[in-house]
C-alpha cells in the first residue's frame, strides 16, 4: 500500500505524542482522593462501635483547645530549633522545647519540598504531586476538603498575615488578611515586618480563633546566601522574640475553666546545604513541629523529639478544634497530645481517624479488604465494640484498663499500616504504561523517522504482506500473554489493566501490525542497501555476525548503565567487546580472502576496481599485479591482529577499576621524572601544525568535548552539585587555547612581520573597488594589535580568578566566609555601595557606545533607577542618606526602571522592522541588535544583587575584548563563538550565585 509522506510522518507524530502521553500517564500517578469536591460532614461519622444496643456517641468529642495560633517559619529545617542554632539564638523556644508545656516533633515532609505543594498538605492531609511543582507559582483556589473549609463551615473566625499563596489556595476564608509576596527574594526584613506589625492588635482582640502567621525572611536568606550565613542567626532571633510575646499573650489570657489556647510551631519545608528546597535530601524534608500549650505537662529534661510525618497535622488540629478530618487526610492522629484525655475519648478519635482513612482506602484502592492496615482497624474496631460494652456496663477491673490499652494499641497499628499504604500509592508509578511508551516513543523514534522525512513523496507500506505474516499472529499471542501475566500478577493499578479486554485486543492487534510494517520497512532497506556477492548470501535472510556483535554490545552496554555497580568495572565489558570485534573481523578477514571457494583469480578481481575512464575504454593496464593483492591479504589479516597487541600494551599503561587502581603500571613510572623530558622533546616539533589542515582544530575538539562532556554529565545527579568546578576548568582550558591561537598566528617564525601587517588589515568594500589601500594601518598599530590579542586570554583569566572569590559555591563550600559575604554586611554598606555606583557607570560606558541618543539618555537613567531600586530596598546607601533610614519594598523605583527598560526594548524592535521592511540598511539593523542587547543589560542589572554587579561588568569588559581583538582578529567561525558565548555565560552563572 502506497502513502505520502506527509500522511506517514503525521501518522508518526501523532503516535510520538501517543507515547509521551502514556509514559507521562504512569510517570506522573493520579493522587489519593476519593473525591475532589466532596467534603467531610458531621452527618456522616459513624457511631461509637458497641457490641450491644445500648445508645453511644454519634458526634465527635468536644474541642481540645479555645484558640489556635499557627506560626509557619518558610524553610524552617529542624536543626535551626533543636541543633545549636536553637540553643543559641532562640533561647525562649529551647526553654520551651526542654522544659515547658510542649510536645517536640520532627515532621517529615514529602517532595517536593516547595511551598504551595506543603501547605495543601498541611491543610488538607494529603500528598500533593510533583504536577503541583509547576502550580506552585500561580496557585489556584484550593477545592478539596480542607482545615480551611472544615474551620469556616464551623463558624471559625480566622486571621491570616504572610505569604500571600494562602489567599489564593483559600479565598474568601478570612475575616482579616495582608498578603505579602515572595517575589522580591533579596527582601527578608520588610517582607517580615509586614506581618509582625499587625501582632499587637491582633492578640490584644478577642473576636478570633484561628490566627496563622507565616514568615518568609528566613527561606529569603536561606536562596541569598545560605542556611550557614551569619544573617541566620539575627533572624532565628527575630523569631523567637515573635514567639515570646505570641505565648506571653496567649498565657495572660488563659483562664480557669475554659479551653487551653494552642501555639504551633512549624515550617512548611527545610533548606539545603546551599539555601534551596525542592529536592528530597534530608535538610529540606525535616522540620520542626512543636505544639506548646498550658494543657501539656511540663518536661524535666530535653527529650529527643520522635518523627512524625507532616501530614499528621491535620487530623490533630482537626480534633484539636472539634472539626470533622478532611476527607483526603492520609495522616493519622499524634497521640500525645491527647494525654489528658479519658481512655474513651482517645479511643474515640482513634476510631474517627481510622474510619476516615478505611473509607478513602476504599475508595481509592480496589483490593482494599486484602490490606493490612484494613484488617487491623477492623479487628480493633470490633474488639472496640466489646471494650465498650464492659465500659457502658460498668465494669472498672484491671481487666477493662488492659483491654482498653490494647485496643489503643490495635488502633495505631492500623493508623500506622493504613497511612503508611495510602502514601505509597503516590509514589507507585504505572510501570506498565512507561514501558509501552518508551517502546512506541524509541522504536518510531529511531525506525521510521528516516523515512517519514525522507525525499521520497510516496512510501510504500508492506500492509497486506505483514498482516497476512507468521510474525504478525506471534507478536499477538506474545503481546497477550505479557498483557494476560501483567495484570494478573501486580499489585498496583495499572492503566491497560483498568480497560476492556476488546479494547485491550484491539490495541495489540493495532500495534503488532504497525511493528510488523516497521520490521518489513528495515529489513527491505538493508536488503537494498547492502550489494549483493556469492560470499554474502546469508546477507539476504538478515543481519551477519559482525552486526549482531555491534548490536548486541552496544545495546548490552546501554542496559548496563541501570547498574551503578557494574559501573565500577565498566572497563573489563569494553576489553572484552574489543578483543572479540578483534576476533570477528579477523574471521570476515579469513572468509574473504582465505575462502575455498573463490580462487586467487577471483581475488584480484575483487581488489581492483576500474575507474570510469577504464570501463570506457577497457583499458585495464593499471591493474594491479597478483604481488600487489598478496601484500593486501596478508596486511588485512595482519590488521585485528595488530590492533589486539596494541590494546594489549596499552592496557599496561593505567591501572583501570577499583580492584587494580592502586597497583603499579608504566604510567606511574613515566610520571616519576621521565615525562618532563618526553614532553619537552614532543614540545620542540612542529609536525602537529599538520593536524589542523585536515581536519578539526584543536580549539574545535576543545569546544565540543567540553560541551558534549558538560550534556553527558547531567545525568550524573551527585556530579551536577559541583558542577561549577567543570566550567572553571573548561574556561580556563579554553583560555589557554585562545592564548595558544594567538601565538601561533601572531608570533610563529613561519611568518614575517610583513604578513602580520596583511593579515591584521581588513580592506574595506570602497578600497576594494578603487584598489586604493592608502588608509592601511601602520606597523605600529599592528604591533599594538599584536600585544593587545596576547593579553586578551591573559586578562580573562585574571578577572575569572578575581570573581570567583566574590562568591564561595558548591555544596562542599558554600558555608565558607568570602568577599560577598564582607560586602553584605551591615558594616560595610559604604564600601557596597560604592562598588555598585562603580560598576553601574562602567555597564553605562561599555554599552552605550553603539546605540542612539535616545537609548543612551534611558539607559543612563535606567540604571540610576537600579540603584535607586537598591537603596530603596536597603541593599545601598545615597551619600545623603543614613543607616537608620526606612526600607520599603521599592516597587515605585523597580517600576521605572522596567519603563526604560521596555522603551530601549521597543526602540531597538522598531529599527530591526525598519531594516527588514522599511529599508535594507545595516546600520539600522546593527543598531537595532545592539539596542536590543542594552535592554536586556539593564533588565539583568536590576535583577543582580548589588555585590554582583562586578559579574557584570567583568562580562561585559570580556566580550568587549575578546570580540576586538580574538573573535575578529583570529576569524573564529560563528560556531566557534556561539560555543565560547555559552561557555562564559555558564562561568558567569556560577560566578554570581
Amino acid at each position: 500500500m502506497k502513502i505520502r509522506s506527509s500522511v506517514f510522518a503525521s501518522f508518526c507524530l501523532i503516535m510520538e505524542v501517543f507515547g509521551i502521553a502514556l509514559f507521562l500517564r504512569g510517570y506522573f500517578p493520579l493522587p489519593v482522593k476519593s473525591s475532589i469536591s466532596a467534603k467531610s460532614k458531621v452527618a456522616d461519622l459513624p457511631t461509637e462501635p458497641l457490641a450491644g444496643n445500648v445508645a453511644n456517641w454519634t458526634k465527635i468529642p468536644p474541642p481540645l483547645f479555645k484558640r489556635v495560633v499557627i506560626v509557619l517559619i518558610d524553610a524552617l529545617r529542624e536543626d535551626f530549633v533543636f541543633g545549636p542554632k536553637g540553643k543559641q539564638f532562640m533561647p525562649y523556644t529551647s526553654h520551651l522545647v526542654e522544659r515547658g508545656p510542649s510536645h517536640s516533633f520532627v515532621a517529615k515532609a514529602r517532595a517536593p519540598t516547595v511551598t504551595m505543594p506543603r501547605i495543601k498538605a498541611l491543610m488538607t492531609g494529603s500528598i500533593p504531586g510533583f504536577i503541583d511543582v509547576v502550580m506552585n507559582l500561580n496557585s489556584p483556589a484550593l477545592l478539596e476538603d480542607n482545615l480551611m473549609w472544615q474551620a469556616k463551615n464551623a463558624g471559625k473566625k480566622m486571621v491570616f498575615y504572610g505569604d500571600d499563596t494562602w489567599l489564593r489556595l483559600f479565598p474568601k476564608h478570612f475575616m482579616e488578611q495582608d498578603g505579602t509576596t515572595s517575589f522580591f527574594v533579596s527582601d527578608y526584613t520588610e517582607v517580615d515586618n509586614n506581618v509582625t506589625r499587625h501582632l499587637d492588635t491582633t492578640l490584644e482582640r478577642d473576636d478570633w480563633d484561628i490566627l496563622i502567621l507565616h514568615y518568609l525572611g528566613l527561606d529569603h536568606i536561606g536562596h541569598l546566601t545560605g542556611p550557614h550565613s551569619s544573617l541566620i542567626g539575627p533572624k532565628l532571633t527575630e523569631m523567637d522574640d515573635i514567639l515570646k510575646k505570641i505565648h506571653t499573650s496567649l498565657m495572660s489570657k488563659e483562664e480557669e475553666g475554659s479551653l487551653p489556647n494552642l501555639l504551633v510551631l512549624c515550617g512548611d519545608h527545610g533548606m539545603s546545604e546551599t539555601g534551596s528546597h525542592g529536592g528530597s535530601s534530608e535538610p529540606e524534608l525535616n522540620t520542626p513541629l512543636v505544639l506548646i500549650s498550658p494543657s501539656f505537662k511540663r518536661k524535666v529534661a530535653f527529650e529527643i523529639p520522635e518523627t512524625v510525618e507532616q501530614v499528621d497535622l491535620t487530623p490533630t488540629l482537626s480534633f484539636g478544634l472539634g472539626l470533622p478530618i478532611s476527607k483526603n487526610n492520609v495522616g493519622r492522629l499524634i497521640l500525645p497530645v491527647l494525654e489528658d484525655n479519658s481512655l474513651r475519648e482517645q479511643l474515640r478519635f482513634l476510631h474517627l481517624n481510622g474510619f476516615q482513612l478505611s473509607r478513602l482506602m476504599r475508595d481509592s484502592t480496589p483490593a482494599y479488604e486484602k490490606d493490612t492496615g484494613y484488617e487491623q482497624f477492623r479487628i480493633a474496631e470490633r474488639s472496640h465494640g466489646n471494650w465498650m460494652k464492659l465500659y457502658l456496663e460498668g465494669n472498672t477491673s484491671e481487666v477493662l484498663s488492659n483491654m482498653g490499652k490494647k485496643v489503643l494499641k490495635q488502633y495505631l497499628d492500623a493508623l500506622k499500616s493504613m497511612s503508611l499504604s495510602l502514601s505509597k500509592q503516590l509514589g507507585k508509578y504505572d510501570m506498565y504504561s512507561m514501558i509501552v511508551g518508551t517502546v512506541i516513543v524509541l522504536f518510531l523514534l529511531l525506525v521510521s523517522v528516516a523515512d517519514a522525512l525522507s525525499s521520497n513523496a510516496e512510501l510504500d507500506l508492506p500492509l497486506s504482506s505483514s498482516l497476512c505474516s507468521l510474525p504478525f499472529y506471534l507478536l499477538c499471542l506474545m503481546f497477550s500473554g505479557v498483557h494476560v501475566m501483567v495484570c494478573t500478577s501486580t499489585e498496583s493499578s495499572c492503566y491497560f489493566c483498568s480497560l476492556s479486554w476488546a479494547l485491550v485486543f484491539a490495541v495489540i492487534v493495532f500495534v503488532s501490525a504497525l511493528l510488523c510494517v516497521i520490521l518489513s520497512i528495515m529489513g527491505r532497506k538493508f536488503s537494498w542497501g547492502r550489494p549483493q556477492t556469492k560470499s554474502e548470501s546469508s546477507s539476504d535472510s538478515g543481519f551477519s555476525e559482525l552486526d549482531i556483535l555491534l548490536l548486541t554490545g552496544t545495546l548490552g552496554h546501554v542496559l548496563s548503565l541501570a547498574a551503578s555497580s557494574f559501573i565500577e568495572e565498566e572497563h573489563q565489558t569494553w576489553y572484552f567487546l574489543l578483543n572479540t570485534l578483534c576476533l570477528a573481523v579477523f574471521q570476515d578477514v579469513c572468509r574473504k580472502y582465505f575462502s575455498e571457494k573463490r580462487s586467487y583469480k577471483d581475488l584480484e578481481d575483487s581488489l581492483y576496481q576500474p575507474s570510469k575512464d577504464e570501463l570506457l575504454t577497457s583499458d585495464y593496464s593499471s591493474k594491479p599485479s597478483s604481488t600487489s593483492a598478496g601484500y593486501e591479504k596478508w596486511l588485512a589479516l595482519a590488521t585485528p591482529l595488530v590492533t589486539l597487541a596494541c590494546c594489549r600494551i596499552l592496557r599496561s599503561l593505567n591501572q583501570t577499576g577499583v580492584q587494580w587502581a592502586h597497583l603499579p603500571d608504566f604510567g606511574h613510572w613515566l610520571n616519576s621524572g621521565l615525562i618532563q623530558q618526553v614532553a619537552k622533546n614532543l614540545g620542540s616539533t612542529n609536525s602537529s601544525e599538520s593536524s589542523s589542515d585536515s581536519g578539526f582544530s584543536e580549539l574545535d575538539i576543545l569546544l565540543l568535548t567540553g560541551t558534549l562532556g558538560h550534556v553527558l554529565s547531567l545525568a550524573a545527579s551527585s556530579f551536577i552539585e559541583e558542577e561549577h568546578q567543570t566550567w572553571y576548568f573548561l574556561l580556563n582550558t579554553l583560555c589557554l587555547a585562545v592564548f595558544q591561537d594567538v601565538c601561533r598566528k601572531y608570533f610563529s617564525e613561519k611568518r614575517s612581520y610583513k604578513d602580520l601587517e596583511d593579515s591584521l588589515y581588513q580592506p574595506s568594500k570602497d578600497e576594494l573597488l578603487t584598489s586604493d589601500y592608502s588608509s592601511k594601518p601602520s606597523s605600529t598599530s599592528a604591533g599594538y594589535e599584536k600585544w593587545l590579542a596576547l593579553a586578551t586570554p591573559l586578562v580573562t583569566l585574571a578577572c575569572c580568578r578575581i570573581l570567583r572569590s566574590l562568591n564561595q559555591t558548591g555544596v562542599q563550600w558554600a558555608h565558607l566566609p568570602d568577599f560577598g559575604h564582607w560586602l553584605n554586611s551591615s558594616e560595610h554598606h559604604t564600601e557596597l555601595s560604592l562598588l555598585a555606583a562603580t560598576s553601574l557607570v562602567l555597564i553605562f560606558f561599555l554599552v552605550r557606545r553603539r546605540c542612539s541618543m535616545v537609548s543612551k539618555i534611558a539607559l543612563g537613567l535606567g540604571l540610576l533607577g537600579v540603584y535607586s531600586y537598591r537603596a530603596a530596598v536597603g541593599n545601598v546607601l545615597f551619600p545623603w542618606q543614613q543607616e537608620g533610614r526606612a526600607i520599603s519594598k521599592g516597587i515605585v523605583e523597580a517600576r521605572f526602571v522596567y519603563i526604560f527598560v521596555l522603551g530601549i526594548l521597543f526602540t531597538g524592535a522598531k529599527d530591526l522592522l525598519k531594516s527588514q521592511v522599511i529599508t535594507s540598511d545595516t546600520k539600522t539593523k546593527s543598531r537595532g541588535l545592539w539596542e536590543v542587547y542594552s535592554g536586556m543589560v539593564l533588565l539583568a542589572a536590576l535583577l543582580f544583587r548589588p555585590h554582583n554587579l562586578p559579574v557584570l561588568v567583568f562580562c561585559l569588559l570580556i566580550q568587549t575584548i575578546m570580540t576586538r581583538f580574538i573573535w575578529k582578529g583570529l576569524q573564529y567561525d560563528a560556531a566557534q563563538t556561539t560555543i565560547m558565548h555559552y561557555w562564559f555565560g555558564q562561568a558567569f552563572f556560577y560566578f554570581q550565585v
